[in-house]
């Protein structure tokens, strides 16, 4: 219903009466007024006059309703400890395809080796439930082609040049905006469900805490909307993931690498390899060329760019 009295005040630029709104929607106008005071303790500026109603100004907060077209399976959060932990909850009792847990800010962000990711306001966090019909041998790629969706879009936008770091962070000009974790589980020869969780710094600044970082208020000089950025990637990894053949995912991800032909560094769990960085091959994994001339290659783990 909130979504329902939203796209009418939007539609007309003039005062809307309770009346009207109450025929056209087919409750009392007491129930138009709760909801419309629910919306303004939500952040909506709505001008109320003893004539009607008329929307001065939305917040830019990824509520269900600002998405129509996916309204039931949207589910946000002012505060979460991680958008990672609610979705695989969520996962486990079927949640549908393409559920997306939002939180406008994480006390417990998660990044890979079980760092933490900085996940202050002002920034867009969300954890997507896949359910792709797909064999556990082929789950990294759908990793792969949320990382590349993201970069394109990107610049599409923004006309930013944004580049994919192996595995799937986002940089531009050498400065992370957008990190991403996968989580699967499976069932002997079949993918239950893909958790990705997704963090971009839109209009935060995590630059004081972490140098290597940027977001995209501190490279546009303003700032931006979360929810239109939410709303076009949903759209565009949804259909990337219904077109792409995936036997082509890795060499169109190469197309926006900014990892290979460099020296890089990368941190595993145990161990810690340095080399130049060749290839991505069809398992995802990163090829090292060692300086004894031998070739590593590392499925997975954190990669540091050496200086050019």
């Amino acid at each position: 219903m909130k979504g329902q009295i939203l796209k009418i005040l939007r539609n007309n630029e003039g005062i809307v009466s309770g009346q009207a709104l109450s025929a056209e929607l087919g409750i009392s106008r007491v129930s138009i007024w709760k909801h419309i005071q629910k919306l303004q303790e939500l952040g909506y500026d709505i001008l109320a006059t003893a004539k009607g109603y008329r929307l001065k100004n939305s917040p830019d907060v990824p509520y269900p309703w600002e998405f129509p077209d996916r309204q039931f399976k949207i589910v946000y959060y002012p505060e979460l400890t991680s958008s990672m932990d609610a979705a695989k909850v969520l996962a486990r009792k079927d949640c549908p395809h393409f559920t997306t847990v939002i939180a406008g800010r994480q006390s417990r962000g998660r990044g890979r080796l079980k760092r933490e990711w900085l996940s202050e306001k002002g920034g867009l966090y969300f954890t997507m439930v896949l359910r792709p019909e797909l064999p556990p041998v082929f789950s990294f790629k759908v990793s792969f082609l949320a990382s590349l969706t993201l970069a394109s879009l990107l610049q599409e936008i923004f006309g930013i040049d944004a580049r994919v770091k192996w595995p799937n962070d986002i940089l531009v000009d050498e400065r992370k905006i957008s990190g991403m974790l996968a989580e699967l589980e499976a069932e002997s020869d079949q993918v239950v469900y893909i958790n990705i969780g997704v963090g971009i710094n839109v209009n935060n600044d995590p630059s004081p805490i972490e140098p290597a970082a940027t977001s995209l208020k501190n490279i546009l000089g303003r700032e931006v909307s979360k929810k239109d950025i939410l709303s076009r990637y949903l759209d565009a990894f949804e259909h990337r993931l219904r077109t792409t053949a995936f036997d082509r995912v890795i060499e169109e991800w190469k197309q926006y690498a900014v990892t290979l032909n460099r020296e890089v560094r990368v941190v595993t769990t145990h161990e810690v390899f340095e080399g130049k960085a060749i290839d991505v091959d069809d398992s995802g994994a990163l090829i090292l060329k060692c300086t004894d001339g031998s070739l590593k290659k590392v499925l997975y783990g954190d990669c540091f760019h050496q200086s050019h």
